[in-house]
């Protein structure tokens, strides 16, 4: 109990996190975007649900809900303050798309580059993929290219220097900056954005009149059919709204990706910002390295020499492949420190990490959950509780009279200690406390009443049988944590069968009960023994007191015709 105690206060906090029934929330409903209005297939709903519920599990044991609501709704519940972060990350369809670029344009006239007088732009343009002549071995999987990596290598983590991605397909604003650019490359500005585009070679014409007329938007525009893989052509958008693109087929996709973490900054390699480590599988690694090893091929500074990364139908970045081909199956996505914190590289590497979501959802509705009605919820139901744990007291006074003391300090220590539990988890890993939580601590104090009850009727049979109280301590305890140990596992396993079977408010319950029973065989091996052991050294239990609960004249009124030993007689 010192223990945990200590660590809550070490955490700074000394009250449980409560749930969305308790304390209110967030519950959104995201709707499955189909042709003319049809019905998604079951399948592909059943996998969204899955994979957000991964999702939200992967950001924190929060207590969020996530259900199906008839056949294209999704229902997201939130619980506390502050989630919006969660709220944006759970829905995003996250297509992560590798193309390569045809034709680059002046986003908006208002954020075209400025030309200096010797024909190079500042460095708000798009960088270049630099590297450095001289490398020795490939990075890790997962790992940020070191100083030693090969020039292949360091080409692509320079060229995913851009600005800053957003894991969002809902054209909210994301936190503009501008990408550093390596002071020994000045990039010269590409033939075609001066407004001389060049469409040679563009098959699709509907795609080259939608270039036209697009207009991006320095909050982010998500082009129509930019995020559809199955279009060999499309025109889309980078995230500031500075440039425009035509883009031809996907060469690589987020399905391709098996592994994504977020890396702390690395000032060796001169990253002050949290990076996202993509890690390609085998077939997507060979795909990037052929779609670099075209691009490579394809004359110097045009556009055909970049490749673009596409996150939800915008462009994340398209670095120039200027250093050959790049292999090594590993990526790394970063930007600037203001913006790309680690709460954002956690939140997109979750968001890629547990692959994309089978349909487009939109945010049919958000509403703000009150706490008002789970607030009298907890009222009844601490009632309930405060009358059940005082009936259980009762009969334990009247029956065990003083034994009945090592039960109540018992229950004592047990509650100390779930509460402390609840607290230290709920900082440490987002538990929440909702009302299915209470009604299964609730529950547990008859299962810790119970174990105290059948090792102080095995004492008891123990005392009737004629043998002396110390010994009969010990084994009545032998006897008694057999079979305890066995209630206890039969509760658990049910608990543990209900949380991974279950969904929403039985899951809860299911946890509670589960944490209480652990916490009973610990007070029940490591207090109530031990205590019961310490008291019977006294003179009030170990003399058999009438009012100690181990009284023999009590014992022998209690059927027994065993004649008890002449010392406790005296």
């Amino acid at each position: 109990m010192v223990a945990l105690t200590g660590v809550m206060f070490l955490q700074g906090r000394s009250t449980p996190k409560l749930g969305l029934d308790l304390a209110g929330g967030t519950t959104v409903t995201l709707t499955a975007k189909t042709e003319a209005g049809k019905n998604p297939p079951a399948s592909q709903m059943d996998q969204a649900v899955k994979i957000i519920t991964q999702r939200v599990n992967g950001l924190g044991v929060s207590d969020a809900e996530v259900n199906k609501q008839g056949s294209n709704n999704i229902v997201v519940s939130v619980p506390g303050e502050g989630q919006q972060q969660v709220v944006d990350t759970i829905g995003k369809t996250a297509k992560l798309q590798f193309r390569q670029v045809y034709v680059v344009g002046v986003g908006t006239p208002a954020a075209a580059p400025s030309v200096s007088p010797t024909g190079s732009v500042s460095p708000s343009t798009t960088p270049k993929a630099t590297t450095t002549p001289k490398a020795s071995e490939s990075p890790k999987a997962g790992v940020k290219p070191s100083a030693s990596s090969t020039p292949r290598s360091r080409a692509l983590s320079e060229a995913l220097a851009a600005p800053t991605p957003t894991p969002s397909g809902t054209g909210k604003s994301s936190p503009s900056a501008t990408p550093s650019v390596n002071p020994s490359v000045v990039p010269s500005l590409p033939p075609d954005l001066g407004g001389q585009e060049d469409f040679t070679g563009i098959e699709d014409k509907a795609v080259i009149d939608q270039y036209k007329k697009l207009a991006c938007s320095p909050n982010g525009t998500t082009a129509p059919g930019s995020n559809d893989p199955t279009k060999k052509w499309v025109a889309a958008c980078d995230k500031d709204g500075k440039e425009k693109y035509i883009l031809g087929p996907v060469r690589v996709e987020g399905t391709q990706v098996s592994d994504a973490n977020a890396m702390p900054p690395d000032p060796q390699q001169g990253q002050s910002s949290w990076t996202v480590a993509i890690k390609f599988k085998s077939a997507g690694g060979r795909q990037f390295a052929a779609v670099t090893t075209d691009a490579y091929k394809a004359p110097a500074e045009t556009p055909q020499r970049r490749v673009a990364i596409v996150l939800d139908g915008q462009v994340v970045s398209a670095p120039s492949i200027d250093n050959g081909p790049i292999t090594g199956g590993t990526a790394s996505i970063f930007g600037p420190p203001d913006s790309f914190t680690q709460t954002y590289a956690d939140d997109l590497a979750n968001v890629l990490k547990y692959g994309a979501l089978p349909l487009e959802f939109t945010q049919s509705s958000i509403d703000e959950v009150s706490s008002t009605l789970g607030s009298d919820q907890l009222r009844g139901g601490l009632i309930a509780g405060a009358i059940g744990l005082a009936l259980v007291v009762l009969y334990c006074m009247v029956y065990y009279q003083g034994l009945g003391l090592v039960a109540v300090s018992s229950l004592v220590v047990a509650s100390a200690i779930t509460y402390l539990s609840v607290v230290i988890l709920g900082e440490g890993m987002g538990f929440r406390l909702s009302l299915p939580h209470i009604i299964g601590l609730i529950v547990s104090i008859g299962i810790t009443a119970d174990s105290f009850i059948v090792y102080f009727e095995r004492l008891r049979d123990e005392l009737r049988a004629g043998r002396t109280l110390r010994p009969s301590i010990e084994s009545a305890w032998k006897r008694a944590r057999r079979t305890i140990l066995v209630a206890d596992a039969v509760t658990f396993l049910a608990a543990v069968v209900l949380y991974f079977l279950a969904v929403g408010g039985v899951r809860g319950f299911a946890f509670a009960m589960g944490l209480t029973t652990l916490i009973d065989v610990v007070v029940v091996f490591f207090f109530t023994k031990p205590l019961v052991a310490l008291l019977s050294r006294t003179r009030f239990f170990g003399k058999g007191h009438r009012l100690s609960g181990l009284s023999p004249s009590r014992l022998r009124r209690g059927g027994t015709t065993a004649p008890l030993p002449k010392s406790q007689e005296a």
